[in-house]
């Protein structure tokens, strides 16, 4: 296996980098910090802005989409470059990479010039509204439904939905709703572009896992929300095939997360017992075994070879080798660890979040890990399924 890129790869990694040494912002104007996955700081905005205008926001996109129109191993090295120097992507990472992504797939026109590219912009933000109080990880049983009323010029949406991240601060919510309740599960469900703003729209922020001050997830209820039908994005009763692409969106180089998480913990962690010795190198093998088999997904996805059910095993691998790994530092730290604020990674002020907190809270962000995108359960289904063919049980 050949582990290097070619020329003209390298020659993209050698703009980028000299692009990030003249525009990055000096650390005297973060002093603003983000408090949800939906809140931009200004200077942020100024950034991701500069990003789009530069073609460097989203490399595979075309210039009007915040791109060059770059290669899959382009944007891998354009991702590895961010995390090397520990700069964070976006502060609405689900506007960025689900939700105007999702715009710019299924779209009209209209809804790109409308959302997609604001939010890629950093002119507004985005939340995703999938989960519901019954049924979680499960979209074929959400419940929300949006009725055509009238002389169908209007959806009428009732319902709720729960674990929205952001919410509380997006502009407006990618929302998943039931349009023909006859319809078999996977079938009669549909999206809508719901600005928050529309009347009949409640978001309630509620604390995590990490402290009861950590604002991101909230509740959201739709009671008697009046849509503008041409905010339905996809066709109608289409929106499974919409999600699928949504959800596609994340997983494509997810892995590549949290192999970076992986190896942040192998810096920031230093064993001392054998013990933690010992569960020390288990993580710098899964970390090796992660990125080779990334790298191999890769190289097959720019051959033009799809193969979807791959992705599941290494989001599989990765999130739950990470999950054990903060894990076991939180055990090794002892009371320690449970002290906040603490200082467990050098301090990098485009990423300051994720990696100045306690050991428990690096520990408790992993479960965003084994449930977004697919839980554990799930991914573990589509590998006995669809890679090993196992019979359905």
């Amino acid at each position: 296996m050949q582990l290097t890129f070619d020329a003209e790869v390298e020659a993209f990694r050698t703009e980028f980098t000299a692009f990030l040494d003249t525009h990055l912002p000096a650390e005297a104007d973060t002093a603003e910090r983000s408090h949800s996955t939906a809140d931009v700081p200004v200077w942020a905005r100024r950034w991701q802005r500069l990003l789009f205008d530069e073609g460097w926001l989203l490399p595979g996109n075309p210039p009007e989409f915040g791109g060059r129109n770059a290669t899959l191993m382009q944007s891998y090295v354009h991702l590895e470059e961010l995390s090397r120097r520990r700069i964070y992507h976006s502060f609405n990472p689900q506007g960025l990479g689900i939700i105007a992504a999702s715009l710019l797939t299924f779209g009209t026109d209209e809804q790109k010039r409308r959302w997609a590219v604001p939010i890629l912009r950093a002119e507004m933000t985005a939340a995703l509204g999938m989960s519901e109080p019954g049924a979680g990880s499960d979209l074929a049983s959400l419940s929300t439904r949006a009725e055509l009323a009238g002389d169908g010029s209007q959806f009428v949406v009732n319902g709720q939905k729960v674990w929205t991240s952001g919410a509380h601060d997006a502009d407006v919510l990618l929302t998943f709703v039931r349009t023909d309740p006859d319809a078999p599960k996977h079938k009669g469900i549909s999206c809508l572009a719901i600005p928050t703003d529309t009347p009949g729209v409640t978001r309630r922020p509620f604390g995590s896992l990490t402290a009861p001050d950590d604002l991101d997830f909230n509740e959201v209820y739709f009671d008697d929300v009046r849509v503008p039908a041409q905010n339905l994005v996809g066709p109608l009763n289409e929106g499974w095939r919409v999600a699928g692409g949504s959800l596609g969106h994340e997983r494509t180089l997810l892995w590549l997360s949290f192999s970076d998480r992986m190896d942040e913990l192998l810096r920031d962690f230093r064993p001392l017992t054998d013990l933690d010795k010992d569960w020390y190198a288990t993580l710098a093998m899964d970390a090796q075994a992660l990125r080779l088999l990334g790298l191999r997904a890769l190289a097959r996805a720019a051959r033009g070879e799809q193969d979807v059910p791959a992705l599941s095993v290494l989001k599989l691998l990765g999130s739950e080798a990470v999950q054990k790994a903060a894990e076991r530092a939180l055990e090794a730290a002892g009371p320690d660890g449970l002290a906040h604020p603490a200082t467990t990674a050098p301090y990098a002020y485009m990423h300051w979040e994720d990696f100045a907190g306690s050991w428990f809270q690096r520990y408790a962000r992993t479960f965003a890990g084994t449930i977004a995108g697919g839980t554990s359960e799930i991914q573990r289904t589509i590998v006995a399924e669809r890679v090993l063919g196992l019979p359905r049980g």
